[in-house]
């Protein structure tokens, strides 16, 4: 079994390492580290949960540790930085800080955080002197820069972290201007957990020649987490839900939609009702999501509206519940959605709203997971003609038997409409 001993690095950060109690690298820090010592580019494709943040700071503390031809360490000019780490979040900045303050406490490296909701002040005194390793908010790092305190242009590793919720929180203008500041030549490092178009289309046109990596989060302990599919029309999930928040065991409650829109609307939604619920999705405030995330740790919400991405920043022990509203597009987003509860040794249930338009999610899911999820027919929408067919194995669900049939005609569609008349069309509901 690989040790980090067997990864190139140094005998002061594997000490490191091993004081903090770990002594086998996780899959992606086996497969990052020695690219990134070599000074390779690297694509990693990485959840929270994978050690992602060691597999990209041990390398860094490193290669920045390592004497020149001179034989003398290299330090940063004035105003300047060797590293870079662009997050999208003030609390992953503040980690990934302590992480390096954690791994690089011997080696004399400087790291230091600059984030939006602090003073000035402190800030410009400190890159005043220069910087070995700064992570960065993307607006507030612009504001330093454009103010002239901090130079950009000695940066010799860039990494660019989080990149799906960086471009979902809307941040790619503001990224694609730090890329122009700093040198062409440079080792490029992007971390995302997901990887659609607007993230390859980025990591192209930053990345040269990368090594691509990937590694999926721990795997959740589902015998603790009791797992149910509910067929139910798209139209009845609300409702569904209501009867879920109804029950006093649902105490904290994740939401999961597959739209930022979505959250918003089963949040207003929930609240009209009575519910005490909040959504979090990128184009909220900073401001606003810790807000939601307060009051649902503090118990003022019982539930939490959230997007698969906005999801990530949320660190709460005590959900009760998670229900996907919308079944997800990825299956790897079912296991990260349920694994929010059943934490520190409890219990957890998850629930997954299907609607007919959503089964193949639900196949991708099981193939994913290796196992059937359990029906759940115990509740007043249930579709049985769904649930039927999808036993059977039919793409959409058995047909109800006479769906229309078995419904009255109005009185005034009772008749045919006359020769070269508009036929009438049943009118369909809104999705």
């Amino acid at each position: 079994m690989t040790q980090f001993t067997d990864l190139g690095l140094g005998a002061p950060l594997c000490a490191a390492v091993a004081a903090e109690g770990y002594q086998t690298p996780t899959p992606i820090q086996a497969g990052a580290i020695p690219h990134l010592l070599a000074g390779r580019d690297l694509l990693g494709i990485a959840q929270t949960g994978t050690g992602k943040t060691a597999a990209f700071a041990l390398p860094i503390l490193e290669r920045l540790g390592r004497p020149d031809e001179s034989g003398q360490r290299p330090h940063p000019a004035r105003k300047s930085t060797r590293a870079l780490i662009l997050t999208p979040t003030r609390e992953l900045a503040a980690q990934i800080g302590a992480s390096f303050g954690v791994y690089g406490r011997g080696t004399g490296l400087r790291h230091f955080v600059v984030t939006g909701g602090v003073a000035f002040g402190a800030q410009i005194n400190a890159l005043a002197r220069g910087i070995d390793i700064l992570v960065a908010t993307p607006g507030r790092l612009l504001d330093l820069a454009q103010a002239g305190h901090v130079r950009l242009d000695a940066v010799s590793i860039f990494v660019l972290d989080e990149a799906d919720r960086m471009l979902d929180m809307g941040f790619i203008r503001d990224v694609k201007r730090i890329v122009g500041l700093v040198p062409v030549q440079r080792q490029t490092l992007l971390f995302s957990a997901t990887m659609p178009d607007s993230v390859a289309g980025l990591a192209a046109s930053i990345l040269n020649k990368p090594e691509r990596v990937e590694a999926t989060p721990p795997a959740t302990t589902v015998e603790r987490i009791d797992q149910k599919i509910m067929f139910v029309s798209r139209d009845d999930k609300r409702r569904l839900l209501e009867r879920l928040l109804a029950q006093e065991d649902a105490a904290r409650v994740i939401v999961f939609t597959r739209t930022k829109h979505g959250a918003n609307r089963v949040a207003e939604q929930l609240a009209k009702r009575g519910h005490k619920a909040d959504a979090i999705h990128g184009n909220k405030s900073q401001n606003a999501r810790q807000r939601a995330l307060s009051d649902f740790r503090d118990g003022a919400l019982r539930a939490l509206v959230a997007t698969d991405i906005a999801a990530r920043g949320i660190d709460v022990d005590g959900i009760t519940h998670v229900v996907n509203f919308d079944m997800p597009v990825e299956p790897e987003s079912y296991v990260h959605r349920i694994g929010r509860t059943a934490r520190a040794g409890a219990d957890g249930i998850a629930h997954s709203y299907c609607s007919p338009d959503e089964l193949d999610q639900l196949r991708a899911i099981e193939k994913t997971i290796g196992r059937k999820v359990s029906i759940d027919a115990d509740h007043p929408f249930h579709l049985e003609h769904l649930a039927a067919g999808y036993a059977n194995g039919q793409r959409g669900g058995a047909k109800p038997q006479a769906a229309y049939s078995q419904r009255p005609r109005p009185a005034n569609q009772g008749h045919r409409p006359k020769s070269g008349g508009r036929p009438m069309h049943r009118a369909k509901k809104a999705g």
